[in-house]
């Protein structure tokens, strides 16, 4: 054999993969596998600003969503709210870069918010929710080590899959229309349970602008604008600060304030709300409902999770045919303790965001790009009051935007199979009719698994479908059982 025949085993190392990456390369191409994977420095920096630029709408949302008052009428500082906002994502994305190595950035999760502003808080501290967010990210860890995540991910129904995502996607539509003034409770007795504005009309200048912000969302996502959601609420703000000079606009009229700077774009980061977590002290809600809210905000940032990096790999051509890539144990596992990361931090827990895919899109193939998106959050922990400026309104129009395209969903729907129809459809809408996702699910659980029974197909069936309907069946029947048990 002669010499050029041998293959020297310094011109390689070993990737992250199982492949061979050629050595001679810079401690970062080695480090991130940039080259192995096809891509540049500069593919990934572009990818990671441009992740950045399609998702910072999160530093306003996530604050607007957590606005409300708790149990206790204490609310959480929205300085503090845009820090645990930014600093959270900051902490995750960077630990899905350098530890994770795939393009996948994460930031507080929209449904989990959800079901802490509208299930959590009104029975609880602000302390004490971010104390579920630190439980249910322990829980999902501890799925992803057992494995039984992807076992539990295959015993529910896809369609079912599809629904949860469809129905928290308008749930979280009515949160950006209610807290936008465009639907209020109906004060008059005898009609509706909402109404259209305040009397049946829309009223006041914020509210029209709620509406126009809306509109140019749709029509430059209709044109495939990148970042059509950033543009649309930064052209929502530049109007609500020309208004808000030239209109008689009352202060009062604007649901975050007026749109207006005060002092500094600069100011140091405020983290008063880091740390703030309780366990216990629970009260009179009892142990069966925080299990349920633990398990509520499982759902809420469980489903999601591995079809978002398993579809953003896919298209980063990191996964093959069957959905293994490398680092998805690792991104898995990072995506569950950012539940806890987020609640340590004050923010919600943390979830990978599709809009990784933009980053995607843009040659981003390796963890750098998450590092620089990483980065970027934590310059933003110094530019809150910049963030403050956009009023609530604008904010409110990117929240039913993300709804509808959550509801895209329904496309993967066989509406001819009532198996499948009525149990999706219970699900999407007793999600924002009850202003609960607990109970889309429950319900859609439970006649999935009734159908199936009455058109004789009970093996169909598995064991875990089966525990969860004994579960909710309890929860929708919790009342009378502890009447008759003599709880109350």
């Amino acid at each position: 054999m002669t010499q050029s025949s041998v293959e020297p085993k310094t011109t390689a190392e070993e990737a992250g993969d199982g492949s061979r990456t050629p050595a001679g390369r810079s401690w970062l191409d080695r480090y991130f596998h940039i080259t192995h994977r096809g891509s540049s420095v500069g593919n990934e920096i572009r990818g990671g600003v441009t992740t950045f630029m399609a998702m910072a709408y999160i530093l306003l949302l996530n604050p607007l969503i957590l606005s409300g008052k708790d149990a206790a009428g204490d609310t959480m500082s929205q300085k503090a709210l845009i820090t645990a906002t930014a600093f959270a994502a900051a902490v995750t994305t960077l630990l899905m870069g350098f530890v994770g190595k795939v393009p996948l950035a994460l930031a507080a999760g929209l449904s989990v918010s959800g079901v802490l502003a509208s299930q959590v808080a009104p029975q609880m501290t602000w302390p004490q929710a971010m104390g579920m967010c630190v439980m249910y990210g322990v829980v999902i860890c501890l799925l992803v080590v057992t494995g039984l995540r992807e076992m539990i991910m295959n015993a529910i129904p896809l369609a079912l899959k599809h629904a949860i995502t469809m129905g928290i996607g308008l749930f979280v539509a009515l949160i950006g229309l209610v807290k936008a003034g465009f639907v209020h409770e109906n004060p008059a007795p005898g009609g509706g349970p909402v109404t259209l504005g305040p009397t049946g009309e829309l009223a006041g200048w914020p509210v029209l602008l709620f509406s126009v912000t809306l509109l140019l969302i749709f029509m430059l996502q209709a044109r495939k604008v990148p970042g059509a959601i950033l543009i649309g609420i930064g052209v929502g703000t530049v109007l609500a600060v020309v208004l808000n000079a030239i209109a008689d606009v009352d202060p009062k009229a604007w649901a975050s304030g007026p749109p207006e700077l005060n002092g500094s774009a600069v100011s140091l980061p405020d983290f008063s709300l880091f740390g703030e977590v309780e366990f216990g002290g629970w009260g009179e809600v009892g142990a069966m409902t925080v299990g349920m809210i633990v398990f509520t905000l499982v759902l809420a940032g469980f489903f999601d999770a591995m079809a978002t990096i398993i579809g953003v790999g896919t298209e980063a051509k990191l996964a093959d045919d069957k959905g293994r890539m490398p680092g998805l144990s690792k991104a898995l596992f990072i995506d569950g303790a950012g539940g806890a990361i987020g609640g340590v931090a004050g923010g919600s827990g943390q979830t990978v965001f599709v809009e990784s895919a933009t980053g995607v899109g843009e040659g981003a193939r390796t963890g750098l790009a998450s590092v620089v998106t990483g980065l970027f959050f934590a310059l933003c922990i110094f530019f809150t009051p910049i963030t403050q400026i956009v009023p609530g309104e604008v904010a409110s129009a990117a929240l039913v935007v993300i709804g509808a395209m959550m509801m895209q969903n329904a496309r993967h729907v066989d509406w001819a199979d009532a198996a499948t129809a009525v149990p999706v459809f219970l699900t999407v809408v007793i999600m924002p009719f009850t202003y609960t996702i607990t109970a889309g699910v429950a319900a859609g659980v439970i006649s999935h698994v009734a159908i199936k029974v009455a058109q004789g197909k009970a093996r169909e069936i598995g064991a875990f479908m089966w525990a969860l309907t004994a579960i909710f069946v309890v929860f929708f029947a919790l009342d009378p059982i502890e009447g008759w048990l003599g709880v109350h």
